[in-house]
């Protein structure tokens, strides 16, 4: 797809298609016009020399980072989320939270910090100096007050469904949501390894299901979702599967080429995803 196609179609979202393009971010973001998405969710790189991105000083990394995040900011609609998700940097054994180095930056532009997420999952690398890590945190952003926020779109279910006042004048009516539960700030979602129903080539690749629950609550229905940091277009995937528009660029061809084949196959009716909230399995 040439810049004049982009062009056009970045004037008149909401479009019935998702985007995928092999780009340079920073290029590709230039090409929207301000407020254009209602969420942009990603997961960049955490500078630690994974095969798809060249390992720099931390100074230099954040200030590339505060490049794109600027980006963001200004294609970013006025009741519109930045959803950031993040692990550690780590260099020679030390560890560097990026959400905690990042935070700084967002602030910067002026964003507002509405949660902390922390994503927990069951598998990862086993170290031998240090306590292994399972969770990373998704920093969820928005420019002002006035934001999108759907909670009855991912209640998660109640742990007594059938819970009911004991005493006073709601005596013998539910005390809970019958909707479902508020599913707080700590989520339980495995991540993609080797056995995981959506592995593909990624070494890190984002599950469907993380960002299925912020398409959900932070966006409507034909809205425009951004990932800058595309790999293999699980957030495009995510948005499409709920009716909205998906759009994500990444450097990487391979990559871009597995995200356009998912994609068909979601259209297809044939593309195998962890369903939202099915219990994780603990033996």
């Amino acid at each position: 797809m040439n810049d004049q196609t982009l062009a056009g179609l970045s004037a008149s979202l909401p479009v019935p298609i998702s985007l995928t393009e092999c780009a340079d971010n920073r290029q590709f973001l230039r090409r929207f016009p301000v407020g254009r998405f209602a969420l942009i969710v990603t997961s960049p790189p955490y500078n630690i020399g994974k095969a798809y991105e060249r390992r720099r000083s931390l100074d230099s990394y954040l200030a590339e980072q505060a490049e794109i995040i600027a980006e963001c900011v200004r294609v970013l609609d006025p009741q519109g989320s930045i959803c950031w998700q993040v692990g550690n940097h780590v260099d020679q054994g030390e560890v560097f939270p990026l959400d905690a180095v990042l935070y700084p930056v967002f602030k910067s532009f002026g964003l507002k910090l509405r949660n902390r997420i922390v994503w927990h999952f069951g598998h990862g690398l086993h170290c031998s100096r240090r306590l292994s890590g399972r969770h990373e945190t998704i920093l969820w952003f928005t420019r002002g007050d006035d934001y999108r926020f759907n909670l009855d779109a991912i209640r998660v279910p109640s742990k007594y469904p059938g819970k009911k006042h004991f005493k006073g004048p709601r005596a013998g009516e539910l005390s809970g949501n019958p909707l479902g539960k508020n599913p707080t700030d700590v989520w339980d979602i495995p991540n993609v390894k080797s056995n995981h129903v959506e592995k593909t080539i990624h070494p890190c690749q984002f599950p469907v299901e993380l960002v299925e629950r912020l398409v959900l609550a932070l966006t409507d229905r034909g809205d425009a979702v951004l990932d800058p940091y595309m790999g293999v277009g699980s957030a495009v995937i995510a948005a499409e599967k709920h009716g909205r528009i998906g759009i994500g660029c990444d450097i990487v061809p391979e990559y871009v080429e597995i995200a356009r084949r998912r994609l068909g196959e979601l259209r297809a009716g044939l593309l195998r995803t962890r369903p939202m909230n099915r219990p994780v399995y603990d033996p």
